[in-house]
């Protein structure tokens, strides 16, 4: 019955640890479907749980936090298009200044505006997404497996992961069954052609960015104010980073990211459970062991097991309208 209790709990952990890795692997998928590498997932995470925690501390409101958190996304995913849309600069310097500019100046700003060293003040429970309890959870919380299923796995999430959860379909609609998302694609594998068509390669790469930061809000808003209670330094932990793993041990396929995502979401959620654990035979890993155990098995992963990932045509070149 403890194993029972130890998977369940586990499997409860890495649906809540996959919700901002799915959200962020999402929004590289739409930059990245149409031609834009954006390395600065990592940046518009941090850059709107730092909004999203300043804003609903400053109005006590949680969906005014997660506005100002996809508006400082959007807006940084627009300085991204920007650079490398716009003025066709090099988008992966692009993207890894932005990462280093949110890195320093949300700390910057914490101290600036509440005086507080690297992270913002706590928010009161009225100003975060808490979690949502289905009808009876509790009752049928002590029925084994199917109970527990239920009452952990299923129900007690906060809005933001059935938020994530219900977008998959979503955008693979989206992506595969609109107009569109044909043009999106399009875009990212011959934008010459659209362009002969009459269809603005920048203003569907624009298009895309929006979604990407819109996206990429919404997970940077779940660190801050869903998962947690406040910003702190780095709390993203390289969540961007494992975002574009995904995306590529995805093959830039809905399904597959999902997969991928639940797969280091996962791996997350056995090394929290596995610090301090006395394993027979071997004894207490280090902590710090445990920790790499996320980056190792995406190392491991993209190296030797993802097989010839082919991003699309486009991806990275700007576009160069014929004259």
């Amino acid at each position: 019955m403890e194993a029972v209790t130890w998977i369940v709990l586990v499997f409860d952990a890495t649906l809540r640890v996959s919700t901002p890795l799915i959200l962020a692997a999402f929004a590289g998928m739409f930059a990245e479907r149409s031609g834009v590498v954006d390395i600065g997932l990592e940046g518009k995470l941090l850059g709107a749980a730092f909004a999203a925690a300043a804003a609903a501390y400053a109005t006590g409101s949680a969906w005014i936090g997660l506005f100002a958190g996809v508006g400082a996304s959007v807006a940084l995913a627009m300085v991204h298009a920007f650079a490398c849309v716009t003025h066709r600069g090099d988008q992966v310097v692009s993207g890894m200044a932005l990462n280093i500019l949110v890195a320093g100046l949300g700390p910057v700003l914490s101290l600036a505006w509440f005086g507080q060293g690297g992270h913002t003040p706590l928010v009161g429970d009225g100003a975060r997404f808490r979690p949502i309890h289905f009808p009876f959870a509790d009752r049928l919380s002590d029925v084994p497996f199917i109970g527990q299923i239920y009452s952990e796995i299923a129900s007690g999430h906060n809005l933001i992961v059935y938020i994530a959860l219900g977008m998959v379909p979503l955008a693979a609609w989206f992506i595969y069954k609109t107009r569109f998302g044909l043009r999106l694609r399009a875009v990212g594998e011959a934008p010459e052609a659209v362009d002969t068509a009459g269809i603005s390669v920048a203003g569907m790469r624009y298009r895309a960015m929006i979604v990407c930061g819109i996206l990429c809000g919404v997970a940077g808003t779940s660190l801050s104010i869903a998962q947690n209670a406040l910003f702190v330094r780095d709390m993203s932990a390289g969540m961007g980073y494992l975002a574009l793993a995904a995306l590529i041990f995805g093959k830039w396929r809905p399904v597959p990211t999902l997969f991928a995502c639940f797969l280091f979401a996962f791996a997350d959620a056995v090394q929290a459970r596995l610090q301090g654990v006395d394993i027979p035979g071997v004894g207490v890993i280090p902590v710090q062991a445990i920790q790499a155990l996320p980056y190792l098995l995406t190392v491991l992963l993209l190296a030797g097991f993802v097989g010839k990932a082919v991003p699309p045509k486009a991806s990275g070149v700007p576009y160069v309208k014929e004259r």
